[in-house]
């Protein structure tokens, strides 16, 4: 699995640093810190947080491109 976060979106909420700790940290009030390759048993964890981000800045692809979970509209990212 394969996450990318829009960094200019993200607003430090910290909702996927509490669903899914063993990919997403905040260090201070607003940088986030992630696992751009997060390792598949964390997958359940992955995709509630990128459900729960109030502004939608996680993108989650399978290892084949495909987004699985993210904005409305991203489908692929290069």
């Amino acid at each position: 699995m394969r996450l990318v976060v829009d960094l200019n979106r993200c607003q430090g909420y910290a909702q996927c640093a509490f669903l899914a700790p063993e990919v997403f940290t905040m260090h201070g009030d607003e940088a986030l810190m992630y696992d751009p390759r997060a390792d598949e048993a964390q997958r359940e964890h992955v995709l509630r947080a990128a459900a729960a981000c109030p502004v939608k800045a996680i993108i989650v692809e399978a290892e084949d491109g495909a987004a699985t979970a993210g904005r409305a509209g991203a489908s692929h990212v290069a």
